[in-house]
């Protein structure tokens, strides 16, 4: 039995726990900061999560783009996680290069990308598993 994972709702899951986690900092933070006095930096573990979302984007577009997929659907794939990379990249290092926002246009087209292949990209006949 081989167990099928299926790349489009792993990269959907995670850019959207991204962007939850991106919308969601700035209200922690400000409540430490209501609570606390001192110490108002993200602690590390915090600031990594970003990149362990890359990384689960990353594997989920790598097995996504490896089926037979429309080739400009590949390309966008992978200009869209670059894009988010340097922007979680610029936003780590606050350097100040784009908008602070700005994350969330890479991030929500790797979701738009994501449901585009999981319902207008299917496979035509049974040569296309065989092809993985």
């Amino acid at each position: 039995m081989r167990l099928e994972l299926h790349y489009d709702k792993i990269g959907i899951i995670s850019s959207s726990l991204c962007m939850i986690h991106c919308i969601g900092t700035p209200f922690i933070f400000i409540a430490k900061a209501c609570s606390a006095t001192c110490c108002s930096n993200a602690p590390i573990w915090w600031l990594m999560i970003d990149y362990l979302f890359l990384i689960i984007s990353f594997v989920a577009i790598y097995f996504t783009t490896r089926k037979p997929t429309k080739p400009w659907l590949n390309v966008f794939f992978w200009i869209a996680w670059v894009v988010l990379l340097f922007a979680t990249l610029e936003h780590s290092f606050s350097l100040s290069i784009v908008p602070k926002y700005f994350i969330y246009i890479p991030a929500l087209t790797v979701v738009a990308l994501h449901f585009y292949n999981l319902k207008f990209n299917k496979c035509e006949n049974e040569n296309c598993k065989s092809s993985q």
